[in-house]
């Protein structure tokens, strides 16, 4: 039998805008696939559209709409954490399903929004806010089910991506690059949380949390942004055989070293990793999620990240699922539950307390550049300072002086724990010879 499923949409921004557009061109399609009638009734808007369908009711009212009689499905693209938290409640405790791109809303208030649903037997649904247009929290939630997760590596913000990868391909520094990303529209007026890596530690925040079976724990989040890459590194690292990405890592580890610890990394940085692994080559402003899992192995993730088309298709992709579960409903259950799968992909009530780790305790190998005198011994007493500290190192490169009597020094050491970097490095800047700070970058073989 088929029913009529009515969407609300909040926000008509360049989402919600797309939402529409897709459900208009792609209609048909969409009643094949799912068997039922879709159709927007009512949309949030700030001020009254002359281009949307004069039979969708308009309002500025949010809370009204997110209670109307009138409505199966609450789609919110307003973002913010604030009037959105607010409003999602709202909807939720009037028994309406929710769809949402907002992950810093989901990052932060999550674990409160997913119980609230369970509570009242509703679904808040997600795709969108991670990687756009990649059905990665799909994959994470159902495909991968059968899997034990051990790590995952993204490229999660595009920003990111695409300043990475102008520095390296024109040779153009971060400042003049990111002024084009905000001309481009690829960057807010305050790119601080592309640049500075926040939005992708919420994304890493949803992505940890479904591959571990953990609450959500954004404040946990390591966080470090691309800020402070300079073409310097950029070359170096190339000629090394490796590339900088502004990288989200999620890793499990089991604290089998003397000094390690047991728990899971939640770090998002500028990370060198080789020329020929597989999220080297992702550029631009695509996204990209690569889950290393038992028994499947290493999966890769790849595409659009954000932009109307990409956002759309995954708020779309969201909404055919609770068609489908309000479709096929029966008349007896009052439920709404239908085929749930959890919200953060394992039952509420098993997940676990695995401890975050903190950052002197992660493992990662380095990149280092000291700037020395050149002067004999100093060589040595670098390497003895980390060979001292247990550091292991992978390669060494000595660069052409850029200041009469300096020269950079370039080290690649293999992994370790961040504690032991940390002192070494201090000791190394209290060397007489050496002229600056120690420049230091992550070093992932992603193997």
């Amino acid at each position: 039998m088929s029913h009529s499923i009515k969407l609300a949409i909040l926000g008509l921004g360049t989402v919600g805008t797309g939402v529409i557009n897709l459900i208009n061109d792609n209609l048909d399609e969409l009643k094949r696939r799912s068997g039922q009638d879709i159709t927007i009734t009512e949309v949030g808007t700030r001020r009254h559209r002359d281009d949307i369908d004069p039979n969708i009711m308009q309002s500025s009212d949010l809370m009204a709409i997110a209670a109307s009689d009138n409505v199966d499905i609450v789609i919110e693209v307003i973002g913010g954490t604030t009037l959105a938290r607010e409003v999602i409640m709202h909807a939720i405790k009037n028994g309406k399903h929710v769809v949402t791109a907002n992950k810093a809303l989901l990052a932060e208030h999550g674990n409160e929004i997913f119980a609230f649903a369970e509570e009242h037997h509703v679904h808040v649904a997600y795709e969108a806010a991670v990687a756009g247009g990649i059905p990665i929290i799909k994959v994470m939630r159902e495909a991968l089910a059968a899997n034990k997760v051990e790590w995952l590596a993204g490229i999660i913000n595009g920003t990111g991506n695409f300043i990475m990868t102008e520095m390296r391909d024109k040779g153009r520094p971060f400042a003049d690059v990111l002024s084009e990303a905000q001309a481009l529209g690829y960057a807010e007026a305050d790119p601080t949380f592309d640049v500075e890596g926040i939005d992708a530690a919420h994304k890493l925040a949803l992505l940890a949390s479904i591959a571990f079976g953990i609450p959500l724990q954004f404040d946990k989040v390591y966080c470090e942004g691309i800020t402070g890459i300079t073409l310097q590194d950029v070359n170096y690292a190339e000629e090394l055989g490796y590339r900088i990405k502004h990288l989200g890592f999620a890793v499990r580890r089991d604290g089998t070293s003397d000094d390690a610890a047991t728990g899971i990394e939640l770090r998002v940085h500028p990370t060198l990793i080789p020329q020929d692994a597989l999220l080297a080559n992702v550029n631009g402003v695509k996204n990209a999620v690569l889950v290393n899992s038992h028994p499947l192995g290493q999966t890769l993730y790849c595409g659009d990240g954000a932009g109307a088309g990409a956002t759309a298709s995954a708020v779309m992709a969201d909404v055919m699922d609770l068609v489908r579960v309000l479709g096929s409903k029966d008349a007896d259950d009052t439920s709404n539950n239908g085929h749930h799968v959890p919200h953060l992909a394992f039952i509420p009530e098993q997940l676990s307390d695995t401890p975050i780790l903190r950052a002197e305790q992660m493992t990662t190998g380095y990149y280092l550049r000291v700037h020395a005198y050149d002067s004999p011994g100093v060589l040595a007493d670098i390497t003895r300072i980390l060979s001292d500290a247990g550091i292991n190192i992978d390669a060494i490169l000595q660069k052409p002086a850029h200041k009469v009597g300096q020269v950079p020094v370039i080290i690649l050491t293999l992994p370790v724990v961040e504690r032991r970097m940390n002192l070494a490095i201090e000791k190394i800047e209290k060397l007489d010879t050496i002229t600056d700070k120690v420049v230091r970058i992550r070093l992932d073989e992603l193997a």
